[in-house]
């Protein structure tokens, strides 16, 4: 079910841009490639799950330990996970914030998949990434120990401009307008 809903989410993308149209190619033959897409174990080319997270404040990044970008909160799929319930759990791990998902859901409840992202991963993967958006509050993130210290709210602006270039479309996208 998740795998056929999955590809029936990404088939169905409208792409903001170039990038996340040649995401979505490269994404839809790996599904149609790989024999188990969700597990980071089976192959280096897996799906990952991620969350833009707004709030009052702006849009939340947090600077990647390892690859030293900033970027949305996300991550790899535990077994049996879904990547909208990885986006969620992934982001309430990674910034110690009670995150929520904004709608539209459809009638199972699953929220809407805001973008796409092909991009590397690091250790040799190819990360697979779907998007969706979260309500982040207003409070100060209060990541544990073990995730990325370097973590904050910026204004649409600031963040556009700080974010990976994987990042920046979805962010253009969904910025309020002003006025």
């Amino acid at each position: 079910m998740t795998l056929a809903r999955l590809r029936s989410d990404v088939a169905g993308r409208h792409p903001l841009d170039d990038r996340e149209r040649r995401s979505i190619e490269k994404f839809l033959d790996a599904l149609d490639t790989l024999e188990t897409p969700f597990d980071q174990e089976a192959d280096p080319v897996h799906v990952t799950g991620s969350a833009i997270v707004t709030g009052p404040r702006g849009v939340l990044l947090l600077k990647h330990k390892r690859l030293g970008i900033w970027l949305q909160p996300g991550g790899h799929l535990d077994p049996g996970e879904s990547p909208w319930t990885a986006a969620l759990r992934e982001a309430r791990e990674e910034t110690g914030l009670d995150v929520r998902f904004v709608g539209p859901f459809d009638e199972q409840g699953v929220p809407e998949l805001i973008h796409v992202d092909v991009h590397a991963g690091g250790r040799g993967h190819t990360h697979l990434d779907t998007r969706y958006l979260l309500d982040g509050g207003d409070a100060d993130p209060a990541p544990p120990e073990d995730e990325s210290q370097e973590i904050a709210w910026f204004s649409w602006d600031e963040a556009i401009n700080l974010a990976d270039d994987g990042v920046r479309a979805i962010l253009r996208h969904l910025r309020p307008q002003e006025g």
